[in-house]
C-alpha cells in the first residue's frame, strides 16, 4: 500500500537504487557535480518538478479554527445574546443591525487574523532546519524546504538531515536513525560501499536519511529523495500523530480506576480551553483571553445590577440596557489586534535579521537584563586571517596588507628572525624589513619610523618554504576541513568551512601547501577526531607519500591543533630538527609568554603539533582520541586576527545605556578576549577607577569561574564580563548565577553542546549561519547574520512592541471603563415610568466600539519606538503587561473620560432641558424624548472623539502629546509627531468625521441609533474636549514631576565607564 502511494509522489527514478550504485554513478545519474553542485536555474526547475521538501500533513493555519475563534470570543457571545434578545422582543431593526455587526466583526476578524496567522506561520518556517548546500560553486545556507534531488550538501555534527542523501565523502560520520529504524545506537556510515543485493533500510550505511541527526563527524552527500519521497515520508502519518499531554490516558488498568474520570476531565478541559483560547497561544494571549472572559462574567454581574435597579422588570428596555453594559465592558478587538501586532512584529524582526521561533520570545525580549554573547563571528566579523605564524627556534612570519580573507595571493609575508627569549615583536609593532610576496620577490618594508633598517636575514621563497615552515604548513592544511579554490569563471577565490580553518588553509595555500595539493602529492587521511568544545582541539591521522616506490606504506603522522593550554600539555617536545627541545615547565612558561604577547594584539592563538607514529596501526577507527593525542611535538603557534564588527562597540554602549549588561563567553585566550572586549566596550579601557575586587573579576577563565562554588559566585559584587576558555557547562553555570540574581538573561550559542544553556536562558539565541540545527531547535530566536547588533535590534524591537501592546490595551480598556461608568451612573437617570434611561443606546455603543477600537488600536501597535526606548532600564519581566502604571492610567483616564461625558449629558438634560427624560425613550422617538435624544447624540459624538483623542495621547505614557520627544527643538512639533504614524492619524480622523452623517441623517439617527441632530451642543463638546485633554496632560505632568511608576536603574553589578 505504501509503495503504491509512493509511486504517485513526484520523485527521481534511478536505474538502480542509489545504495546499490557507487556514489560517482549516482552523481552522474542526477546530472550534478560534486565540486560545484547544481546551477541555480536548474535547482529552481527541479523544485517546480519535484515540489518542496516537506512532509504532507503539516496542519499550518486552519481557517475553520480561526472562524471558530472569532465566533466564540467573549464579545461574540455578548453580541449573539443581544441579537437573540432583540429578535425575542420583536425589535427587528436593532436585531438586524446587531446581526450585521456580528457578520462584519467575524468577516473582518477572520480575514485579519487568518492573514496574521499565515504571516506568523510563514515566518516561523524560516527558522526550520537549514541545509548547507553547494550551488553554482558557492556554499549557501538555505531552508531545508528548498532542497532538491541532485543538491550537494555538507553535514556536520548537530545537523538534522534535510533529505535522503547518498554519501560521497565521510569522516567518522555517525547518525541517529532511531526515528526511522528504532535503532537506539548511532550508525557509522561509509560512503565507499555499494551493495550488490537488496538490504534493509537500517543496513544501508552509504545512505543518510531525512530527519536523522548527526551525532559525530562530517560528510558530503548528494540528495536522492525529498519530501514524501524520502523514507521518513513513507511513515509520515505515524509521525504526524500528536502526543497527548500527561495525565490524559484512559487506561484504568495501568493508572487505576479513577483514571477514566481524570483523563476524560482533562481531555474535556483541553478541548474547551483550546476552543476558547484559554490553553493555547503565548502567555500574553492566554492572559488576555482570561481577561476577556473575566470581563464577560463581570458583564453578567452588571446585568444583574441593571435588573435589580429596575426591580427585576424584564422588559425589553431593561434587557437592552443590560446588554448595553455587556457590550461596553468587553474590549472586542483586543485578541485580534494582539495577533496582528505579533505578526507585524515578527515581520519587522526578519527585516532586522532575526527569526522568531517562539512567539513567547517577542514578549520576553523587552525584559532582558543581561546578554551572554559569543565573540567569534558575533562581536567580530568572522572573516579571519592568519596574521602571524610563530615557529620555535626560527622566528615569526607575519602577513601584512592583505585585502581578502580567502585570497592567498593578497598581501605580503614578512619575516622576523628568532631571538632569545622567545618574542613576537616590539610593542610598537616593528617588524623585519624583509618581506616575501606571493610570487617570491623580496620586498623592502618601511618601519614605523619610516626608515629602512638593514638586518642581515635570509629571504624566504614562498614557493620553497623552509623545512620547519613546510611541516607547520602541512599540519595547518591537513588538520583542517575547510576548502578553498579559484573559480575561473568568476575570477575569484571561494572558501568553504569554518572561518578559523579557512584562515589556516589560506595561509598554507600561500606557499602552495594547501590540502588539495598535499593530497595530490600522496597524503591520504586515515582518521579524524573533530573539534570538541570540551577538549578544545582537533586531530587527524594522515599517511604520507611513500618515500620509495617499493615502500608499501608512507609515514603515518598525527596532526593536532587547538587551544594552546590543551595542546602543550600533550607535548613532550618543541621545534624541529636542530631546533628541537624537550618540553619543560620553563619552556611552557616561555610559550605562554609568546601567547600572551600575541593575544594582547587581539590575535586568536592556536597551537599546531604533530607526532610521527613509530608503530602505525592497521586501522584507527576503534582508537579513541586519548590514545592518539599524546606525545606530540609543538610545531608552532598561529595568530589569527578576527577584527571586531564596526557596529559592535556602538551596540554594546547602547546596551549599557539601556541598563543591559553584556558578557562575552568565548573559547579564546584571556588576553585575546580581554583585548577584543576592550575594543567593543564590554570592559573599560582602564580599571583604575574600579575597586580592586571588582576589577579582578571582570575577566576570568572558565577554570577560575568553575572552581568557585555557587555561594562564592553569589558573593561576587559583579559577575565576570568576560569568561575566556569557556566550555558549555560554564555557560550553564553563568545562566544559573544570573537567575539567582533575578536577572533575565539572553544566551547565544551555535554548537550541539550549547543546547542546555540555550534552553535554560530566558531567551535562547542561535546562530543562523554557523549554528547547528540542534542549537536552533533549542533556541527562541535565530540570527540570520550572526551579528551582535541584531540582538540589540531585536531587544529594541521587543521593547517597542511591548510598549505598543500596553498602549493599545490602555486605549481599549480606558474606553471600556468610561462606557461602563457612564452606563452604571446612567441607571440613576429614570423616566416618568421609573425605568432607567440609558445615556447611550446599544447600537451607539456598538458603533463607537467599531469606529474607535480596531483602527486606532492597530495604529498604536505600529507606533515607532520612542526616543528613549534604549535609554531606560529593562522592564520587570515578572510583572507582565499589566503594570501598576497601566492599571492607574486605566482608572484615571477612564474616570476622566466618563466624567466628561456625564458632564455633557447632565448639562444638556438638566441645564437646557430642565431634567425632562420623557417616556419610553429607550424604545422609540416621541415628542417627550427630544432632550434625551439630543443628549444621546452629544454623548455619542463626545465619547467617540474622546476615545480617539486618547489614542493620540497614549502615543507616550508620560510625555505630553504636544512634545513627545524632549530632544526635539521644534517650536511646536505636534503635527510632525502625529504625522509620524499615518495609520493612526487617519484612523482617528476618519473616526472623528464619521459621527456627522450618523447624527444628521434622518431616520438613521432616530430609528436606529436613538438620537437626534444637534446644533449648539457642538460648542459644549469642544469645551469638554479641552477639559479632557487638560486632565490627561495634568496626570502625565504629575507622573513626570513625582517620578511616579518609574523604575530607577539599580547600581548593582558594576556601573562601568565604557566610553
Amino acid at each position: 500500500m505504501v509503495n503504491k502511494k509512493k509511486d504517485l509522489i513526484p520523485q527521481f527514478h534511478y536505474s538502480e537504487p542509489p545504495y546499490k550504485q557507487p556514489f560517482a554513478h549516482v552523481v552522474d545519474e542526477l546530472n550534478t557535480n560534486i565540486e560545484t553542485g547544481l546551477m541555480l536555474a536548474e535547482a529552481e526547475r527541479r523544485i517546480s518538478e519535484y515540489g518542496q521538501n516537506k512532509i504532507d500533513g503539516d496542519s499550518g493555519v486552519s481557517l475553520i479554527k480561526v472562524i471558530a475563534k472569532q465566533c466564540t470570543n467573549a464579545m461574540g457571545l455578548v453580541l449573539v445574546l443581544a441579537m437573540a434578545l432583540s429578535y425575542g422582543v420583536n425589535d427587528y431593526v436593532e436585531g438586524g443591525v446587531i446581526t450585521a455587526v456580528i457578520l462584519i466583526n467575524v468577516i473582518v476578524g477572520v480575514v485579519q487574523e487568518y492573514r496574521a496567522e499565515q504571516t506568523i506561520d510563514s515566518l516561523r518556517s524560516l527558522s526550520s532546519p537549514t541545509a548547507t548546500v553547494l550551488r553554482d560553486g558557492v556554499v549557501d545556507h538555505i531552508p531545508s524546504i528548498n532542497v532538491v534531488p541532485g543538491d550537494i550538501i555538507d553535514i556536520k555534527t548537530g545537523d538534522v538531515l534535510p533529505a535522503d542523501v547518498r554519501l560521497v565523502d565521510t569522516m567518522n560520520f555517525e547518525t541517529d536513525e532511531a526515528l526511522l529504524t528504532g535503532e537506539s545506537l548511532p550508525v557509522l556510515k561509509d560512503h565507499a560501499i555499494a551493495f550488490p543485493d537488496d538490504v534493509d533500510v537500517g543496513d544501508r550505511i552509504n545512505v543518510a536519511y531525512s530527519s536523522s541527526t548527526v551525532v559525530m563527524g562530517r560528510a558530503r552527500g548528494v540528495v536522492i529523495a525529498t519530501g514524501m519521497a524520502t523514507e521518513i515520508g513513507c511513515i509520515a502519518a505515524s509521525l504526524a500523530s500528536k502526543k497527548r499531554k500527561s495525565g490524559r490516558s484512559m487506561n484504568a488498568r495501568k493508572y487505576g480506576p479513577l483514571q477514566l474520570v481524570k483523563g476524560s476531565s482533562l481531555r474535556l478541559w483541553d478541548a474547551i480551553g483550546s476552543f476558547l483560547g484559554l490553553t493555547v497561544g503565548t502567555p500574553l494571549q492566554r492572559k488576555l483571553a482570561i481577561l476577556a472572559y473575566f470581563l464577560l462574567c463581570f458583564a453578567c454581574l452588571l446585568a444583574l445590577i441593571v435588573f435589580g435597579t429596575n426591580n427585576f422588570n424584564a422588559s425589553h428596555e431593561v434587557a437592552i440596557y443590560a446588554i448595553s453594559l455587556g457590550i461596553a465592558i468587553i474590549p472586542e478587538s483586543l485578541i485580534a489586534v494582539l495577533t496582528i501586532t505579533m505578526a507585524v512584529g515578527m515581520r519587522r524582526m526578519v527585516t532586522r535579521r532575526v527569526i522568531v521561533r517562539k512567539l513567547d520570545a517577542l514578549e520576553a525580549l523587552g525584559g532582558v537584563t543581561n546578554i551572554c554573547s559569543d565573540k567569534t563571528g558575533t562581536l567580530t566579523q568572522g572573516k579571519m586571517l592568519t596574521r602571524k605564524a610563530w615557529i620555535p627556534g626560527v622566528g615569526i612570519y607575519s602577513l601584512t596588507e592583505s585585502r581578502s580573507s580567502v585570497d592567498p595571493t593578497s598581501g605580503n609575508v614578512e619575516f622576523l628572525p628568532y631571538t632569545h627569549p622567545y618574542r613576537v615583536a616590539d610593542k610598537d609593532g616593528e617588524m623585519s624589513p624583509i618581506a616575501v610576496s606571493p610570487t617570491g620577490e623580496t620586498v623592502s618594508v618601511m618601519l614605523s619610523d619610516e626608515k629602512k633598517t638593514d638586518i642581515n636575514t635570509t629571504s624566504v621563497d614562498s614557493n620553497h618554504p623552509d623545512s620547519t615552515l613546510s611541516v607547520f604548513l602541512e599540519a595547518c592544511a591537513l588538520c583542517n576541513v575547510a576548502t578553498i579554490r579559484f573559480d575561473k569563471e568568476k575570477s575569484q577565490w571561494i572558501a568553504t568551512g569554518d572561518p578559523t580553518e579557512i584562515a589556516l588553509q589560506v595561509f598554507a595555500e600561500r606557499f602552495s601547501y594547501g590540502k588539495k595539493s598535499l593530497i595530490e602529492r600522496g597524503w591520504s587521511q586515515l582518521a579524524e577526531y573533530p573539534f570538541d568544545s570540551d577538549v578544545k582541539r582537533m586531530s587527524v591521522v594522515f599517511e604520507g607519500p611513500s618515500a620509495e616506490k617499493t615502500t608499501d606504506r608512507g609515514e603515518v603522522v598525527v596532526f593536532c591543533k587547538g587551544a594552546v593550554e590543551r595542546i602543550i600539555d600533550l607535548c613532550t617536545g618543541i621545534g624541529m630538527g636542530c631546533n628541537y627541545e624537550v618540553m619543560t615547565e620553563s619552556t611552557k612558561a616561555e610559550i605562554m609568554s609568546v601567547v600572551t604577547d600575541l593575544a594582547t594584539q587581539g590575535l586568536r592563538v592556536l597551537a599546531i603539533a604533530r607526532r610521527i607514529e613509530q608503530n602505525p596501526k592497521p586501522s584507527y577507527l576503534d582508537y579513541t582520541r586519548d590514545l592518539v593525542e599524546k606525545e606530540l611535538t609543538l610545531l608552532g603557534l598561529a595568530g589569527i586576527y578576527d577584527p571586531p564588527r564596526l557596529e559592535s562597540r556602538a551596540s554594546v554602549l547602547q546596551c549599557a545605556a539601556a541598563g543591559i549588561k553584556v558578557h562575552m563567553l568565548t573559547g579564546d585566550h584571556p588576553g585575546t578576549a580581554q583585548t577584543i572586549a576592550r575594543e567593543v566596550g564590554i570592559i573599560p579601557r582602564t580599571t583604575d577607577d574600579l575597586p580592586p575586587h571588582v576589577a579582578g573579576t571582570l575577566v576570568m577563565t572558565a577554570a577560575q569561574f568553575d572552581a568557585l562554588s555557587d555561594e562564592e559566585i553569589d558573593k561576587l559584587e559583579t559577575l565576570p564580563r568576560v569568561i575566556a576558555r569557556c566550555a558549555p557547562n560554564t555557560k550553564v553555570r553563568m545562566i544559573e548565577a544570573l537567575h539567582r540574581r533575578s536577572a533575565y538573561a539572553a544566551m547565544t550559542g551555535d554548537g550541539v553542546n550549547d543546547s542546555p544553556s540555550l534552553k535554560m536562558a530566558d531567551v535562547g539565541i542561535a546562530m543562523g549561519m554557523g549554528g547547528s540545527d540542534v542549537a536552533k531547535a533549542a533556541s527562541d530566536l535565530v540570527l540570520t547574520d550572526d551579528n551582535f547588533a541584531s540582538i540589540v535590534s531585536a531587544i529594541e524591537e521587543g521593547r517597542r512592541m511591548f510598549d505598543n501592546i500596553q498602549k493599545f490595551i490602555l486605549h481599549l480598556l480606558v474606553a471600556n471603563v468610561a462606557e461602563v461608568l457612564l452606563l452604571v451612573v446612567g441607571l440613576a437617570f429614570k423616566d416618568d415610568n421609573g425605568l432607567s434611561v440609558f445615556p447611550l443606546a446599544p447600537l451607539q455603543i456598538l458603533w463607537i466600539n467599531m469606529i474607535t477600537s480596531p483602527g486606532p488600536a492597530f495604529g498604536l501597535s505600529l507606533e515607532p519606538a520612542s526616543h528613549d526606548i534604549m535609554k531606560r532600564p529593562p522592564r520587570d519581566s515578572r510583572k507582565g503587561i499589566f503594570s501598576w502604571e497601566i492599571v492607574a492610567d486605566t482608572l484615571v483616564y477612564g474616570c476622566i473620560m466618563g466624567a466628561c461625558c456625564l458632564m455633557s449629558f447632565t448639562v444638556i438634560v438638566y441645564g437646557h432641558g430642565n431634567g425632562e427624560l420623557g417616556e419610553n425613550c429607550n424604545s422609540a422617538y416621541n415628542d417627550s424624548c427630544d432632550v434625551v435624544f439630543r443628549a444621546r447624540a452629544a454623548m455619542f459624538a463626545q465619547l467617540t472623539w474622546l476615545i480617539l483623542i486618547s489614542a493620540l495621547e497614549f502615543k507616550n505614557f508620560r510625555r505630553s502629546m504636544f512634545r513627545l520627544n524632549v530632544d526635539d527643538k521644534s517650536v511646536f512639533p505636534f503635527f510632525k509627531d502625529m504625522y509620524s504614524n499615518k495609520f493612526l492619524l487617519f484612523s482617528v480622523l476618519i473616526g472623528a468625521f464619521s459621527v456627522f452623517p450618523v447624527i444628521h441623517i434622518p431616520k438613521l439617527n432616530t430609528d436606529v441609533f436613538k438620537m437626534k441632530a444637534i446644533t449648539w451642543e457642538w460648542s459644549l463638546l469642544a469645551v469638554v474636549m479641552v477639559i479632557f485633554v487638560f486632565g490627561v496632560e495634568t496626570w502625565k505632568f504629575v507622573k513626570r514631576q513625582t517620578n511616579m511608576f518609574t523604575k530607577q536603574q539599580v547600581e548593582s553589578e558594576a556601573d562601568l565607564n565604557l566610553a
